[in-house]
């Protein structure tokens, strides 16, 4: 083989593992990526079935309901509910008629099955993402009226 064609196949092979590896690291970005939904975006089916996302709203005034470890509830954005299922120690900021923010999956059944669930941790502050979802909820409202 001519010094002209092993340095062609050298750069060729360097091309191919580069490729490689930039395949592996967006695989692995694309993995850990959480994208956040409202309950209206959920109830439109504009939220995966079977991947892990975060869900943010108002923790629906009665509808906690605790049965050991585990615990359900619904989260709101004034607009659409949705029943959230989490097994564990809630936040000790967690109650109803507050926000909160719930990483987890939703199922074929339509609730969303929590591993995580997150208070907020002052009255004046709100998760950017909530705060946008409860305000185009209500802006919703306001039109459909009369």
């Amino acid at each position: 083989m001519k010094p002209r064609h092993r340095k062609l196949a050298a750069i060729g092979g360097g091309v191919v593992a580069l490729g490689i590896v930039v395949a592996l690291v967006l695989t692995a970005f694309q993995k850990n990526l959480v994208f956040f939904f409202s309950p209206t975006q959920v109830a439109a089916k504009e939220a995966p079935l079977g991947r892990t996302f975060r869900i943010g709203g108002i923790v629906e005034p009665g509808s906690v309901k605790r049965d050991g470890v585990d615990v359900r509830f619904v989260v709101t954005d004034t607009a659409q509910g949705l029943p959230v299922v989490f097994s564990g120690a809630l936040p000790d900021l967690f109650r109803e008629g507050k926000m909160v923010v719930a990483q987890g999956q939703l199922r074929e059944d339509g609730v969303f099955h929590a591993r995580e669930v997150l208070a907020k941790h002052d009255e004046n502050y709100m998760p950017p993402e909530a705060k946008e979802a409860v305000e185009k909820a209500h802006q919703a409202a306001k039109k459909g009226k009369p």
